[in-house]
């Protein structure tokens, strides 16, 4: 035994004696609540075996893995309680241990009772790098583990021997996706592919997807937009023996997140939807693209390319089978260049083009929806994307935004204006807030019936996107006769008096001729006396919100709701701006601790 060896055993032999090893807590943060899931435990030896794969592999090497295991276990669930950490423990587990005979059967159970943690609060991350032989065992020992109520995590996704098939097997609630993919993800067509089917595959076995090992704020806006919202890496937290529980605000800012903001607000771009796929030269010969597609039967086209790289054209599988069937096609077009037979005005798109404008484009020039467009990045070629997916991709978007849209006017909800509001919080954009409110409404509804009042609540809603449309703006509907629009420009005054005007000339049209001639009509209170009801009107509240201040966007509609307020206290339509930026009395949670923000 060499003098290294020994000396490892040595160390190994103390560690296990001793008990020394040093536990390391690292976040996982679910970013679309700006919260903490849980924290992953990381071991520390001591001396030459500090770092944990130096540690492990000695420990495999001299058959004490499971006894390593175990004092780990212990170690992260004791001082996991005694930080008392919120969220769940993720403990990694190798499969070798947990197959090997020595290993104590309930021993997990045990170590949660005796520290009064629930069993629910722990997550087993089965790593997927080592091979197992047995997997049957594996599967067995596993569905004990979820008997007893722990969850189950499939750990370093694609890294190993047999992802796919461990996750169908062991139907895992989480997966936590290896660091390779994740590593400059937003540069790579065939990783952001990969993340994809990860996801879709995550959707239809109701499994959390969780990305570690980010360290660049792009990889981590890339991840958002796709739509995994559980991520660990250096980026947010390193490991630490006293963990960070939340990030500060300004922290969240400074990652500059984009926030999944209602598709009528915010179009995707057609980039995100690109598959990567070789193209072929200009000077490529019919028989050897006929090659191509019969080494690969999903292929449907192949865009071709000129020296520098610019896509020119687009060759159909369809076309070219077509041709070479024909009597004598072969012969005729085997050896003459792709240039010949391709689509010479395929459509091409810049990779930042809006997946509306460009839907658009497809249904005015009325393509095939079997073929694909020509995706572009500085006007070289990029990949294609099937004009099935982008359809998919805008049913699926009108989907989402019919969910959460007000049933009576379709504007954006509750849901859709919060996520407009926030968006412009994180990136510290500038904007205006105007909450829009119609006044002697229920005694419009009373004396007109309900079928008149919801045309009044169609007739603002059309009005205001009306004269919005030429504006950077975002109107949603909060219900019944309130709404809110959010402006961008600095034209929100102007914006807001022809909302009024516009409405109040409209809105006539709903009244006999007599009480627009009388500018109302009289009817009973609720204390049952007759009163003089004007016509309707609108109560407007403006606010520009101090983004320094403002840290949510329950703050900033607290903002607006009090400037509605004070506009209703006039008897006429009035716009009343605010000139309070900050919110009076509010509690910003920032590191767990209280923080008041005054005007």
């Amino acid at each position: 035994m060499s003098k290294v060896a020994e000396l490892e055993k040595k160390v190994l032999h103390n560690i296990l004696e001793h008990g020394t090893v040093t536990i390391l807590f690292q976040p996982i943060y679910d970013i679309s609540k700006q919260e903490v899931l849980g924290f992953e435990a990381l071991s520390r030896g001591v001396e030459c075996l500090e770092m944990p794969e130096q540690l492990f592999q000695a420990a495999g090497a001299y058959n004490k893995l499971s006894e390593l295991e175990l004092l780990c276990r212990e170690r992260a669930i004791e001082r996991f309680v005694l930080l008392q950490l919120p969220g769940k423990l993720f403990l990694n587990v190798s499969p070798s241990a947990l197959l090997d005979p020595s290993h104590p059967r309930g021993e997990t159970r045990h170590l949660v009772e005796k520290y009064g943690l629930t069993a629910n609060r722990v997550v087993i991350e089965v790593t997927e790098q080592d091979k197992v032989d047995d997997g049957f065992l594996l599967l067995k020992t596993i569905e004990h583990y979820r008997q007893l109520g722990f969850n189950i995590a499939i750990d370093d996704l694609g890294a190993g021997y047999s992802g796919l098939r461990q996750w169908s097997e062991l139907c895992p609630e989480y997966v936590k996706v290896d660091r390779y993919f994740i590593d400059y993800c937003d540069q790579s067509i065939v990783k952001r592919e990969f993340l994809k089917s990860i996801i879709e595959l995550a959707k239809a076995t109701g499994t959390s997807v969780i990305a570690e090992g980010i360290e660049r704020v792009e990889e981590l806006c890339l991840l958002e937009k796709l739509g995994i919202v559980n991520a660990q890496g250096y980026l947010l937290a390193y490991p630490q023996s006293e963990p960070i529980i939340d990030l500060e605000a300004s922290q969240w800012l400074a990652l500059n997140l984009q926030s999944q903001v209602s598709t009528i607000e915010n179009s995707i771009s057609i980039g995100w939807l690109a598959m990567a796929q070789n193209a072929i030269h200009q000077c490529t010969q019919c028989k050897d693209a006929h090659k191509n597609f019969e080494a690969d039967k999903q292929l449907m086209s192949l865009a071709v390319v000129n020296d520098d790289r610019q896509p020119i054209g687009l060759l159909h599988r369809d076309q070219l089978t077509e041709v070479f069937a024909a009597p004598y096609g072969h012969a005729l077009y085997a050896k003459k260049s792709v240039l010949e037979l391709m689509d010479k005005q395929p459509l091409i798109v810049d990779e930042n083009a809006q997946l509306d404008v460009v839907s658009q484009q497809i249904t005015e020039q009325e393509f095939d929806i079997r073929r694909h467009i020509i995706i572009t990045r500085n006007a070289k070629y990029l990949g294609l994307a099937p004009l099935r997916d982008i359809l998919k991709h805008i049913t699926e978007e009108k989907i989402r935004h019919a969910q959460h849209a007000n049933p009576l006017t379709m504007l954006p909800g509750n849901v859709a204006i919060n996520e407009a509001i926030e968006a412009r919080l994180r990136k510290q954009s500038e904007f205006s807030l105007a909450y829009v409110d119609l006044n002697h409404f229920k005694q419009f509804n009373d004396l007109y019936g309900y079928a008149s009042g919801d045309s009044v609540i169609k007739l603002l809603a059309e009005v205001t996107v009306k004269v919005c449309e030429q504006s950077p703006c975002f109107v949603g509907h909060i219900g019944g006769d309130d709404f809110m629009v959010v402006f961008d420009g600095d034209d929100a005054q102007q914006l807001c008096h022809r909302i009024i005007s516009d409405f109040e000339q409209q809105s006539k049209a709903f009244f006999t001729p007599e009480h627009v001639k009388s500018g109302g009509y009289w009817a009973t209170n609720r204390e049952g006396q007759k009163q003089f009801v004007p016509l309707l009107t609108l109560s407007i509240g403006l606010v520009r919100p101090d983004l320094t201040c403002c840290k949510n966007s329950h703050q900033v509609a607290a903002l607006a709701t009090d400037a509605k307020k004070e506009a209703k206290r006039y008897r006429n339509s009035y716009l009343f701006i605010c000139n309070r930026r900050r919110p009076s009395v509010s509690v910003v949670r920032l590191n767990e601790k209280q923080t008041e923000c005054s005007a």
